[in-house]
């Protein structure tokens, strides 16, 4: 199934609303087909960031290149994770409440947009052997990533008015796997013609880096930034045309400003008296806060523990990604089908197991006490059966990262009216960035601890488990 499919399967019409005395706001029917398109490419817009910075190149390049060593590298990037988490914490709902009170969203992605533009070109500046490399590359990710994360909140907030409930689960796991294919094709861009090997000079497809970018001084990795850069430029301009955006409030700025401040405090006290809601935002504050280290440091993992350069990492992220769209495009079915409760739980569960699994690897043993002979030359890619295993549970990872996410939005979607959606959202954001400081720092303080990566994913198993023992108690959808 893709976006034609999900299109091709809803009528098309403009939507329409109705507003009673204490109901939500929601559409009968359903945006045009173009409207949703420009929604949906919202996430596709947005991945090659989280895809090539966050995870697959330009972290493992971090840790590998700039930093004294891979332990210091998991630590330093680790806190940079934390304090954009804690950034994260106070702007969202401000902001989100703000957007409400004001009506419009795709002003606040545009300045978003623009942030994001600029702190990811500056990593093209992070160059080995430079004295400012490292708070370049760990500000210029940092910043990266509240621009991003907070142009999500307003994209989230659209979602009511465009589809009615029956339509939530399907049209974000949709979003999710156009997100998902998006990091794919820039993967496959990025590690096919411009990042090569340091070693042999050659992209995994074995060809000489486009533009003469040299692989000595890592500008394949580095290129990452000015190329998500650009893509989130190109690909951000059909929402901006195509998505009708929410009608203007009439209050003056300094006015909305005011009650969107006043409308935070009123939101969280609502959800605390809202059992469902709120229970159900704890939890996605601590499971999110889990999923969002993960993936920090899935690439640095790799790297650290079993030496994987270029070729290794470029192939993990392309499968991982894979199984990422397939896994999202499912769990979204799924949702509509049973609940976003169950696939939440479900999720939640595999992700817990698969940590315990990868704290049970080693470069030479697996099941935590197994010894496993080391990979010979001629063996391959992933040639030890530790890095194999390591490589399938990432594939798991994929598979169920995307279901989770979605369904969490879908399922706030439901629960809250649609005219306060953007406050909502960005409480969702605050419940899942306002401790997301937390796990990364405890990853990176229980790494520079014991001195050894393994202590990651052992934090994250604790953090898993607390987040589905709370999911447990929501009520509904």
């Amino acid at each position: 199934m893709n976006e034609h499919d999900v299109l091709e399967s809803l009528p098309p019409s403009a939507t329409a609303q109705t507003v009673a005395a204490g109901q939500a706001i929601r559409p009968r029917r359903i945006a045009s087909r173009s409207a949703i398109l420009g929604w949906l490419l919202f996430d596709w817009a947005c991945q090659p960031f989280f895809t090539l910075v966050t995870t697959f190149v330009f972290a493992p390049f971090f840790a590998a290149a700039l930093a004294p060593d891979p332990v210091a590298g998991q630590s330093l990037w680790g806190y940079a994770t934390a304090a954009a988490g804690l950034v994260l914490a106070f702007l969202s709902p401000i902001l989100g409440s703000i957007a409400d009170a004001t009506g419009p969203k795709k002003p606040w992605i545009a300045s978003c947009g623009l942030v994001l533009f600029a702190s990811s070109f500056a990593l093209w500046f992070a160059a080995p052997g430079e004295s400012y490399a490292i708070p370049i590359a760990l500000l210029g990710f940092a910043v990266g990533t509240v621009a991003v994360e907070v142009a999500a909140v307003f994209n989230n907030a659209m979602i009511p008015h465009l589809v009615p409930p029956e339509r939530f689960g399907r049209l974000s796991g949709t979003g999710w796997a156009i997100g998902y294919m998006g990091g794919l094709v820039s993967l496959v861009i990025v590690l096919g013609f411009l990042a090569a090997d340091a070693g042999s000079g050659k992209t995994i497809l074995g060809l000489d880096p486009l533009f003469g970018l040299d692989p000595a001084t890592r500008q394949g990795d580095r290129i990452t930034g000015p190329f998500s850069a650009l893509w989130f430029l190109i690909f951000i301009l059909p929402l901006f045309i195509f998505t009708p955006d929410i009608a203007r409030s009439t209050l003056s700025s300094r006015d909305a400003v005011r009650k969107g401040l006043v409308q935070v405090k009123s939101t969280i006290a609502d959800a605390r008296r809202h059992e469902s809601v709120g229970r159900f935002l704890l939890a996605n504050m601590v499971y999110q806060d889990a999923l969002v280290a993960l993936f920090a440091f899935g690439g640095i993992y790799g790297a650290g523990v079993f030496g994987w350069r270029a070729t290794e990492l470029g192939v993990f992220g392309i499968l991982l990604t894979v199984t990422g769209t397939l896994g999202a495009l499912i769990g979204g079915r799924l949702d509509d089908r049973f609940g976003a409760k169950p696939v939440i739980l479900g999720a939640i569960v595999i992700l817990a197991l698969v940590c315990l699994g990868v704290l049970s690897l080693g470069r030479d043993h697996i099941f935590f006490t197994i010894a496993t002979a080391p990979a010979l030359p001629g063996d391959g890619l992933y040639g030890s059966v530790p890095e194999k295993i390591f490589l399938a549970l990432g594939l798991v990872i994929g598979a169920v990262a995307g279901p989770l996410q979605a369904s969490s939005r879908s399922l706030l979607a439901r629960l809250v009216p649609a005219r306060e959606a953007g406050r909502y959202f960005g409480l969702l954001a605050l419940s899942g960035k306002v401790t997301s400081f937390l796990a990364p720092l405890a990853v990176a303080t229980a790494t520079w601890f014991f001195d050894t990566q393994a202590a990651g994913p052992a934090v994250l198993i604790a953090f898993f488990a607390v987040g589905g023992l709370l999911i447990r108690g929501v009520k509904r959808a």
